[in-house]
């Protein structure tokens, strides 16, 4: 999916590829396979495979993925988390046990 004007809401395209065009204006969180930005997003990105932002790419958020290339000159506020074979994209719960 190829976004390249102004869109507000949640991406849910776990098994799919999501750009965002230079002249693409998102406030999203994005769920992928991979996820590239030449845009402007505002929003939590998780990326199963990996995530690109170009240099025109403009992202404010925090980035969830196995790989993340941050191209010289790209914008970009927030954390990373990468992703070892081993973990998922998906939130872990954590179980608690009382005395």
């Amino acid at each position: 999916m190829t976004i390249e004007g102004q869109f507000e809401g949640t991406l849910n395209l776990q098994d799919h590829s999501v750009t965002i065009g230079q002249h693409g204006q998102v406030k999203a969180d994005i769920t992928a396979r991979q996820v590239a930005v030449s845009g402007k997003l505002n929003g939590k990105i998780n990326a199963r495979e990996k995530i690109e932002i170009h240099r025109t790419g403009n992202v404010t958020g925090d980035l969830i993925s196995a790989g993340v290339a941050i191209e010289e000159g790209a914008y970009f506020k927030g954390s990373i988390e990468i992703l070892r074979d081993d973990e998922s994209v998906l939130p872990r719960v954590v179980a608690a046990h009382g005395s």
